[in-house]
């Protein structure tokens, strides 16, 4: 399957869940967090439009993305949403939109490795506000 002939609010869908997993993981396994409350509130730092917009900001501005992975974010960062965010600018919505696109784009391809990188400067970026 193709991920540049799939719907764009469909990759970020599948990006989403992608991505979440990589969170639990990390906080299961690498922070050795278990009880389900602490786990709900540690994820929403990264799950969440704001941080993923944050991190899409920065890793446009330190160039942690190859051309090919930009063009791909914008094109979920522009696509069309019939979904209106209540406590969400719609730039933030957009941006985090685009970073969802981009891990299901990779993830379609195959690139694991590549989201685990990405996920490493993510964690990074997050642990640093």
């Amino acid at each position: 399957m193709k991920p540049e002939l799939i719907n764009v609010l469909a990759l970020a869908y599948l990006g989403d869940s992608i991505f979440e997993v990589y969170v639990r993981e990390y906080l299961l396994v690498e922070k050795g967090i278990m009880k389900p409350d602490l786990l709900q509130r540690e994820a929403k730092f990264f799950v969440s439009a704001k941080a993923q917009s944050a991190f899409m900001q920065e890793a446009l501005k330190q160039r942690w993305l190859t051309d090919e992975e930009v063009n791909i974010y914008k094109r979920g960062r522009n696509a069309k949403s019939r979904h209106v965010p209540k406590n969400t600018p719609i730039m933030t919505y957009n941006q985090s939109t685009g970073f969802e696109t981009l891990i299901g784009h990779l993830y379609l391809l195959g690139k694991q490795e590549r989201i685990a990188e990405i996920f490493d400067l993510f964690k990074g970026f997050v642990d640093e506000k």
